[in-house]
C-alpha cells in the first residue's frame, strides 16, 4: 500500500512540476523568431525569364525575401511599401528578392501590371514548403551576407497599426547590417 502512495504522490508531484516550465505556443510570431540565426535553405527556381535561380546566387548578399503570389490581397497591399525599401537600399547593395509559386510568365506579367520592384523567382508550391521560412503569404525574410536569417516577419507596413512596431524593426536590422 506504502508503495502505491509513493506511486501517486510522485505522479501528482511531477505534474506540479511540469506547470512550472512556460508553454511557448506555436505562433506566426515564435515560429519567425525561432528562424533567427538559422541559414537560409537551399532552393532552385526560375527567374521571370526562366533563367535557373538558386540560393547560391545570394551569397555573400544582404538579401530581402518577399514571399507572395499575385491573388494574395495582402502580398499586394505591402508591395507599395516594399518598393520604398528598393528605393531606399537598392543602391546599397541589398538584393530583393521576390520568392512566389505562381508561374515565371505570370509573374512577369504581374510584374510589369504593377510595377512590382523586386528580383521575382518562380519556386513550386512544394519547393517553397520545403524552405520552411516562410508562415503564410506574405512572408518577410532579411538574410545576412553570411547566409543567416537576420529577421523575418508577416506583413510590412509602415502605416497599419498591427503590422508597424514590427515593419519599423525590420527596417532598422536592415540598415543595421546594411552600415556595417
Amino acid at each position: 500500500m506504502k508503495i502505491y502512495l509513493i506511486i501517486l504522490l510522485s505522479v501528482f508531484s511531477l505534474a506540479v512540476f511540469a506547470q512550472d516550465v512556460p508553454v511557448k505556443w506555436a505562433t506566426q510570431e515564435t515560429f519567425f523568431e525561432d528562424l533567427k540565426g538559422k541559414d537560409l535553405p537551399p532552393f532552385n527556381g526560375l527567374t521571370i525569364n526562366k533563367k535557373p535561380f538558386s540560393n547560391a546566387d545570394l551569397k555573400n548578399q544582404v538579401v530581402v525575401i518577399n514571399f507572395w503570389f499575385e491573388k494574395c490581397p495582402p502580398c499586394i497591399a505591402e508591395m507599395p511599401e516594399l518598393n520604398n525599401l528598393v528605393a531606399k537600399y537598392g543602391k546599397k547593395a541589398v538584393r530583393f528578392i521576390g520568392i512566389t509559386h505562381d508561374s515565371p510568365a505570370s509573374a512577369r506579367r504581374f510584374q510589369k501590371r504593377n510595377g512590382y520592384r523586386y528580383e521575382i523567382v518562380s519556386l513550386s508550391n512544394d519547393g517553397i514548403r520545403k524552405l520552411n521560412i516562410n508562415h503564410g503569404f506574405p512572408s518577410n525574410v532579411l538574410v545576412g551576407k553570411d547566409g543567416k536569417i537576420i529577421y523575418a516577419m508577416a506583413n510590412i507596413s509602415f502605416s497599419d497599426p498591427q503590422f508597424k512596431a514590427k515593419s519599423i524593426l525590420f527596417e532598422e536590422q536592415l540598415k543595421a547590417v546594411v552600415e556595417n
